[in-house]
């Protein structure tokens, strides 16, 4: 066992550390392309769902050029789940949406597990941001739930009139989800007109 360790140091010091250097450049150019990749595929093929964007306290400014976005499905009702044991501490959940009278998706329920939905319902799926203080994970009565929307980057300068325009509530947002439940912002509509659109890649 010893002479294969020794055997394989003495290969991987002969290995000339351009070569080195080389393979570690394309394993990251091939993770970026993975990532763009898997954004483009959510953007692609995702279902569209418009959610209400919600004030955010004043004191949460504007971070460098992107916007803080929170909705009314940020915080929901545990329902069925309060008080019951979670895998962990940012537990994943899964909230089913359906859209209202006004074709805005709101809550309908939040589950630990993916839930069978029919159309035109859908799942989103999101992390449970903090717990109830307990020492062993509970879901709280409330949860608090991040779903990757969180933040949108915005040409330098437009983010205080895209603040405003969320704090007035006149501020949507279309996001494109996957069956399996991932999601990410497709466009920002202000008073129901698109403002900004994602481009597949």
């Amino acid at each position: 066992m010893m002479e294969m360790v020794v055997s394989a140091t003495k290969l991987w010091q002969r290995i000339p550390k351009a070569v080195l250097f080389g393979v570690a450049i394309l394993l990251q150019c091939a993770l970026l392309v993975l990532m763009v990749a898997d954004r483009m595929q959510i953007l692609r093929d995702g279902r569209e769902v418009t959610l209400q964007t919600q004030p955010v306290d004043p004191r949460d400014l504007l971070r460098g050029d992107y916007v803080v976005l929170r909705y009314d499905i940020s915080q929901l009702p545990a329902g069925a789940l309060a008080g019951k044991p979670s895998a962990e501490r940012n537990s994943v959940v899964f909230v089913k949406l359906a859209p209202n009278a006004n074709g805005l998706y709101e809550a309908v329920s939040v589950s630990a597990e993916p839930v069978p939905v029919t159309a035109p319902e859908i799942l989103i799926r999101g992390r449970v941001s903090y717990s109830c203080g307990s020492p062993s994970p509970i879901f709280c009565e409330k949860l608090t739930i991040k779903y990757g929307l969180e933040s949108y980057f915005v040409p330098e300068g437009e983010g205080k009139k895209l603040e405003q325009a969320r704090n007035q509530q006149k501020l949507r947002v279309v996001a494109a989800v996957l069956p399996s439940g991932r999601a990410a912002i497709k466009r920002l509509l202000l008073d129901g007109e698109p403002v900004y659109e994602e481009p597949l890649y």
